[in-house]
């Protein structure tokens, strides 16, 4: 059997062309097919037309919304819709029938393919064809260069996420990028099979006048596209967008690093610093720094940003010390290669103004340790006890390595189990790490800004001083001492 395929047509008071775009639609002999009429609460009489073509043609399907725009409209229908292929069709415009065939056969036989584009002429206010280049994915950054009036597969629209409701012009382009961003072809007819209308107030027409909108929203939600295709950002001058970027940083360098283990990610990091500008992400903390999470590819991503340093440091940073962020992802592999847990690193990006360092971000996978250290000591005596011991052997690891870390507090330890039910220890935060021969009283000093009761810190003070060779004794009280201070 034949894949399905639902043509899809928004309407809003559209009384004056529905009709003969649903005669044109329903001259298609392709089967199965289905055309849903969804009616965006229309103040005509637009949901009476299709109501009543609906009763001559019974492949024909009426919804009705409250107005809620384009957008929310087509995904309602899409949602609705039984079609393994989606048509938009506008509700003024008129589709030649061999379309339907012809695109649904490239579809089955062609999996590589994820768009069939019908060429197009214009009719109405203007006349002739619609001259649109031929598909390239670098010129579709710049470029809304495929119609809405597509055909494309259900499972496209429900891996994206449907079409974009924070759009309110030109959403076609962000659709389009979203499904093609990533790969795939778009085949384009030879023969001209789709009418496009253009009346004084076309949505085209109109959509004009918000294109500034549009660039916000789509460097907003694919900056890692247009970091890969145009080296930054898409610019309000679209043509000299890579001209613009090449620009920018030229005067304002960036250093980056992406780990080998995840290639597929350095647009993300090179993207970072316009996601946590346009605040993409869940913001998890935001005080002198700033973090947030993404959830990439299926990966969820947590990004620190470091505050700007002072005047001094910024100079500093950016000619002859290692950012927080780049020593945050060298310690993170330093322990990981040593086997002491840290969340596993992917990358960090720093940006300079001229000789002046600005920013800096660090970026690594969520840690899979669900509890922080103060969950831990509410736990039962002997699981608590547990884990306490080991965080005094990650402890003690470190310092017998010479690695002291200098901002050892309940934020920056972080507990679980292993497959195999093993205590696991993360320790986090670790750009404050110091390289120096670490005795007893300065390993067990590192411990003082941990809270818990004696019990607790005589726990960790036995466990370290067996492990280092240390008297249990005196680790004990230089332990709660420093904590008293």
């Amino acid at each position: 059997m034949a894949p399905s395929v639902s043509i899809i047509i928004p309407a809003y008071n559209a009384s004056a062309t529905l009709e003969e775009t649903l005669r044109s639609a329903s001259a298609c002999t392709y089967h199965p097919l289905e055309i849903i009429v969804i009616d965006d609460g229309s103040t005509d009489n637009t949901l009476e037309i299709a109501r009543r073509h609906a009763e001559q043609d019974s492949r024909v399907r009426v919804l009705h919304q409250e107005n809620a725009g384009v957008c929310r409209a087509r995904n309602h229908a899409v949602s609705e819709a039984g079609g393994e292929y989606i048509m938009p069709l506008d509700a003024d415009d008129l589709i030649v029938p061999e379309f339907i065939s012809l695109a649904a056969a490239i579809l089955d036989m062609r999996p590589e393919v994820k768009v069939v584009q019908p060429r197009a002429r214009f009719f109405g206010l203007r006349n002739g064809e619609w001259n649109l280049p031929k598909f390239d994915v670098s010129l579709l950054a710049r470029k809304n260069m495929l119609p809405a009036c597509c055909m494309f597969r259900k499972s496209d629209w429900e891996r994206v996420g449907g079409f974009c409701t924070d759009i309110i012009a030109r959403e076609d382009w962000e659709f389009w990028i979203s499904i093609l961003k990533d790969g795939g072809e778009v085949v384009r007819t030879e023969e001209v099979m789709y009418h496009y209308r253009i009346l004084p107030n076309s949505k085209r027409v109109r959509d004009r006048l918000l294109f500034h909108h549009v660039v916000k929203t789509l460097n907003r939600r694919h900056p890692e596209f247009f970091f890969r295709e145009l080296g930054g950002p898409l610019r309000y001058w679209r043509s000299w967008s890579k001209v613009l970027n090449a620009l920018h940083y030229f005067f304002n360098p960036r250093r980056a690093k992406v780990s080998s283990d995840y290639p597929e990610l350095r647009y993300f990091i090179l993207a970072l610093h316009q996601r946590f500008r346009k605040k993409t992400g869940e913001l998890i903390f935001k005080n002198r720094n700033e973090i947030r999470e993404f959830h990439i590819d299926g990966k969820n991503i947590i990004v620190k940003s470091f505050k700007v340093p002072n005047l001094v440091n910024r100079i500093v940073y950016g000619l002859f010390r290692k950012s927080k962020a780049e020593r945050s992802y060298c310690y993170a592999k330093m322990l990981n290669e040593a086997g002491i847990g840290s969340p596993t690193p992917i990358g960090w990006l720093e940006q300079r103004r001229g000789l002046f360092f600005t920013y800096s971000y660090y970026a690594s996978l969520r840690s899979t340790c669900p509890l922080g250290y103060m969950d831990v000591i509410a736990l039962p005596v002997e699981e608590r006890n547990e884990y306490l011991r080991a965080i005094a052997a990650t402890t003690a690891r470190m310092h017998e390595r010479g690695w002291l870390h200098t901002d050892y507090s309940r934020g920056n330890i972080l507990c679980g189990r292993d497959a195999e039910g093993r205590v696991r220890v993360e320790i986090i935060d670790l750009n404050r790490i110091r390289f120096r021969e670490v005795d007893c009283k300065t390993g067990c000093r590192n411990f003082g800004r941990l809270p818990g009761d004696d019990e607790v810190l005589t726990v960790l003070a036995d466990e370290y001083a067996r492990l280092r060779g240390f008297d249990a004794a005196q680790c004990r009280r230089i332990i709660i001492e420093h904590r008293e201070e």
